[in-house]
């Protein structure tokens, strides 16, 4: 016999709440923060090593450190933290039951095992390949089954997700269109499915490669398969972070979509063209051809950043919209400097959108040109880029919810408000630092996985710029920064699940979630929004201008 489904009401959004539902998504999310902390301080080691004043660890040490910072920040805490989000825009957006919860433990048991196998092997010191594990560097063959058992779990995710839209459709739990939040997280689910499967393509064969069942691995052809998983992981977290920002827009402001149809459309170019934008990581590979260069590097790329750029236009705007519906109109920034700047949920978020958009979007589609790429490449800048994308942009979002998660679902109210406020902009201001000075040490030729800046055991002497050490420097400072607001919210957070008084709802209970329904907003002038997005443009048009300058000063013509 079938158990009844159990819900509770919730007394903050109104929202009926599955009760197995609400089991996963604590369960993942609070594996996503352990996984966070145990990533950072590998992220610490690193960033203390690169910092040439300190230079931590020696060679081997710094690899192992790489790698394992590599995996547990940039696949295991995002997945583990958008599985809690799918699970949530789902069942609880949709206010239905959960497909299959019991194969929901067992993607959670296979995604566990995977990453504790994954770091066992790496910290035992024979599997430091860093992320990429590039073909013919070889892992232990159990680095490689840890990273396909979790990506299998992760697979049973996203399909108990998609189980979970056909269940509230058939059983009618909500009405019209799913909402903004649901479909963006149904275009990091689409996404997802073809990242794992590109994993499954490269990964499967590698394994067998290790124990020694295949003789050789084309290493060209292990990196253009690769990619198609490594870069588009980074699309998943693009889709589930800007689904969190339409969610704390509308949770916070009641704020609707100034036109669903437009953000929709902006997600569907995700799923159509954002791919192509792994191609620049292979740009500088002398195997593949021009074509294919050309076209990764023209128009579609550029379809692909439109996407971005319109949810850059869309979330502001539907801020701006309803703070002037408030009352919020004098000027063309009242609406913003009324904001609950001290509020983590909302100044977690705006952040999040800003260093995204102008370090991460500008320094994305400027690495993505062919020509400038030849300068950048393999140099330090590239994960400057990546920084500010991932731990600015989706880091900082995730963040920001899990504030507001942290009294509906937990039940508990935040410890340590004082230092809540602070912990975002400690966070984001010293991960975009760190981003924008490892971008500028990279222009001066920094490379990118080099233990030691100096060559000091090289046997050929070369010396960078003074300017490159002085930049590695303030690196190093800005990541204890960044480290200390990760700190923060992992102690707040912890601290408020287990030592938090009982959160009290208000009375009456809340009336359900805008962020639960479908519709556009009002028509509402939005000029500060434009005023931002023309900023936007002109710092885009210079930078792009000077990178040219750059590449010009390179190909002296005489």
């Amino acid at each position: 016999m079938v158990a009844k489904p159990v819900f509770r009401t919730c007394g903050f959004t109104g929202l009926k709440i599955h009760d197995e539902a609400e089991k996963l998504i604590k369960i993942n999310a609070v594996t996503a923060i352990v996984v966070l902390a145990l990533g950072g301080l590998f992220g610490l080691l690193v960033a203390l090593t690169r910092w040439p004043t300190v230079h931590l660890l020696p060679a081997d040490l710094f690899y192992l450190a790489l790698t394992a910072h590599g995996i547990d920040i940039l696949i295991v805490w995002c997945i583990f933290f958008e599985v809690a989000l799918m699970y949530f825009a789902s069942a609880i957006l949709l206010q239905s039951r959960l497909a299959t919860p019991k194969m929901g433990w067992v993607a959670y048991a296979l995604m566990v095992l995977g990453a504790a196998i994954t770091n066992w092997k790496v910290l035992e010191g024979n599997s430091s390949v860093m992320m990429t594990s590039y073909v013919p560097m070889q892992a232990d063959p159990l680095f490689y089954v840890g990273l396909i058992l979790f990506a299998v779990g992760a697979l049973i995710a996203c399909f108990i997700f998609l189980g979970t839209l056909v269940v509230a459709k058939a059983e009618k739990t909500y009405e019209g269109s799913i909402p903004l939040v649901t479909f963006g997280a149904l275009t990091a689910c689409i996404i997802a499915i073809y990242t794992i499967s590109s994993g499954a393509i490269i990964l499967i064969p590698t394994f067998l490669w290790s124990v020694g069942l295949i003789s050789h691995i084309d290493p060209l052809m292990y990196k253009v398969v690769w990619w198609g998983m490594g870069h588009s992981s980074q699309q998943i977290n693009v889709a589930a972070h800007i689904a969190v920002w339409y969610a704390i827009a509308a949770i916070l402001f009641g704020a609707k979509p100034l036109s669903e149809k437009v953000s929709r459309c902006a997600y569907l170019t995700y799923i159509f063209f954002l791919q192509i934008a792994s191609a620049h990581h292979l740009l500088v590979e002398p195997g593949l051809s021009s074509a294919y260069k050309i076209f990764n590097t023209s128009y579609g790329m550029y379809l692909a950043v439109l996407g971005s750029m319109i949810h850059g236009l869309t979330v502001p705007g539907c801020i701006e919209a309803a703070q002037r519906r408030r009352g919020f109109n004098n000027g063309m920034f009242e609406w913003l400097r009324k904001a609950p700047w001290g509020n983590p949920v909302f100044s977690g978020m705006f952040l999040s959108l800003i260093l995204f958009g102008f370090l991460g979007g500008i320094s994305g589609v400027t690495m993505g040109v062919e020509q400038i790429n030849i300068m950048i490449h393999n140099t330090i800048y590239v994960p400057g880029h990546f920084h500010a994308t991932v731990a600015a942009g989706t880091t900082l979002a995730f963040m920001a919810i899990t504030y507001f998660l942290v009294p509906v679902l937990f039940g508990r109210e935040l410890v340590m408000p004082g230092l809540a406020k602070l912990q975002p902009y400690l966070f984001g201001l010293g991960m975009g630092v760190f981003s924008l000075f490892m971008m500028g040490a990279g222009t001066l030729g920094v490379s990118r996985r080099h233990w030691d800046m100096a060559f000091s055991d090289a046997p050929h002497a070369f010396a960078h710029a003074p300017a490159a050490f002085l930049m590695m420097g303030i690196v190093g400072v800005s990541a204890v920064v960044a480290v200390v607001g990760g700190a923060l919210f992992v102690l707040i957070i912890v601290g408020s699940v287990l030592f938090g008084k009982p959160a009290v709802p208000p009375a009456p209970a809340a009336a359900p979630s805008p962020v639960a329904s479908y519709g556009n907003a009002d028509h509402v002038a939005v000029p500060g929004t434009f005023a931002l997005a023309l900023l936007f443009l002109t710092m885009f048009v210079l930078y792009y201008f000077v990178n040219w300058k750059y590449l010009a000063s390179t190909w002296i013509m005489s």
